[in-house]
């Protein structure tokens, strides 16, 4: 498998699991509820987060870039650890933003979905994704399929879906991945600090 592909999937899989039960598959819930466009919402939030996470992306790799040096890979495998821990927190739809029920589905999941996204862990994993592997197209397409695989059912299937879906096993899930992630950068980068 190429770099880019590893990349793609490593992306895809960290982020698919990791949306599992947020707080923006709780909005793309909402929004389905509300508009019954499921076209509008699904292109809503592919538009949303195709610009997010390329932001997200470029913003990690460039500061990567000029952080340069073992401190940084060290504060990116933390961060990694860091969002683990958070990961295990559910989320809750009383967190997400009111939606006015006037605007076209399209452009309020747009605008919503790119909000909300906004400091969330699956963005912050995107920046840390980013400053890893220096690939920006790789972690944005594979951070976008992993947001759309999760998000996707969740506004065709709805409720369905979350009757079925054992979240607290998918959070750990999502969490271990993370964590392993970070232990195997930490693990990399000890030879530098016991020199």
């Amino acid at each position: 498998m190429s770099s880019s592909l590893a990349i793609i999937a490593t992306a895809t899989g960290l982020v698919a699991l990791a949306e599992i039960g947020d707080k923006t598959m709780l909005l793309a819930l909402l929004l389905a509820a509300r508009f019954r466009k499921p076209g509008s919402v699904i292109a809503g939030i592919l538009v949303a987060t195709l610009a997010n996470h390329a932001l997200a992306a470029w913003a990690g790799a460039t500061l990567a870039d000029w952080l340069a040096g073992p401190w940084f890979q060290l504060a990116v495998a933390l961060g990694f650890i860091a969002m683990a821990a958070w990961t295990l927190v559910p989320d809750k739809m009383d967190d997400m933003p009111a939606v006015a029920s006037g605007a076209q589905a399209f452009l309020a999941t747009t605008v919503a979905f790119f909000i909300v996204e906004i400091g969330d862990k699956t963005q912050i994993a995107t920046i840390a994704l980013g400053a890893r592997f220096h690939d920006v197209l790789a972690v944005t397409i594979g951070t976008t399929l992993g947001m759309m695989i999760a998000n996707v059912p969740a506004v065709l299937l709805g409720d369905k879906l979350l009757a079925r879906v054992p979240l607290k096993a998918v959070r750990m899930a999502a969490a271990a991945v993370l964590a392993l992630l970070g232990v195997v950068m930490l693990a990399a980068l000890w030879p530098q600090f016991v020199r």
